[in-house]
């Protein structure tokens, strides 16, 4: 007989990762993530990249290393949790996100059953969540859910938004912040118009044209 020569099992990684959720939680740090940006894979990335370059546009800074927190006044955290693959992982984020320091979640997920960002809204109750559908046939999953559950959610793929949905929960109680919004917005709204000079000025041609 073939002797079959077996890789090394490693350890979990999954319960080595709750255990880290919930050693946090119980850690006294003078710096936590603000907001946690969540998703069901990794392939959703992409998508779920706007909630941080709109974050990152409002002058927050990722977590990287709890450890050696960045000196940003405001910061964020990422992680991958699935709702259906890894649904301890999911339990043990949501659960310990209010005594992790978090004010607020973005959670994104695909597929018509995506159920992360209902899960993670129920669960990490009351710290609010806003759901990214990542894709079209995502929206109804992500909205559906019951009275007394709330969720706030974006629509498909809008996770731009949901990262300054986010940064308005802080923005509450935190007047930089506010500024930093009301100029953001303020920019955007010029660009339109310079946008719109343009157009006007060079014919639809010339605009094409120049990209």
């Amino acid at each position: 007989m073939t002797s079959v020569t077996r890789p090394e099992i490693e350890p979990d990684a999954v319960s080595e990762l709750c255990e880290a959720f919930r050693a946090e939680a119980e850690r006294e740090r003078e710096k936590t993530p603000d907001v946690g940006i969540v998703m069901g894979s990794d392939s959703d990335l992409p998508t779920m990249r706007g909630a941080y370059e709109a974050l990152t546009e409002l002058g927050f800074e990722e977590v990287t290393d709890y450890d050696d927190p960045p000196e940003a006044r405001f910061t964020f955290e990422s992680y991958v949790v699935s709702a259906h693959r890894t649904p301890d992982l999911m339990y043990a984020y949501a659960e310990t996100a209010e005594s992790r320091g978090l004010d607020v979640i973005v959670a994104g997920a695909g597929g018509k059953s995506a159920d992360l960002p209902n899960m993670t809204a129920s669960i990490a109750y009351p710290v609010p969540t806003i759901g990214v559908p990542v894709q079209e046939k995502s929206v109804d999953s992500v909205i559906g859910m019951p009275k007394g559950a709330p969720i706030v959610a974006v629509d498909a793929g809008k996770s731009y938004n949901a990262g300054l949905s986010a940064a308005q929960v802080i923005a509450r109680g935190h007047a930089d912040l506010r500024d930093r919004l009301v100029a953001l917005h303020e920019a955007q709204r010029e660009g339109v118009a310079t946008v719109s000079r343009r157009l006007h000025e060079r014919g639809t041609p010339g605009f094409e044209e120049s990209g």
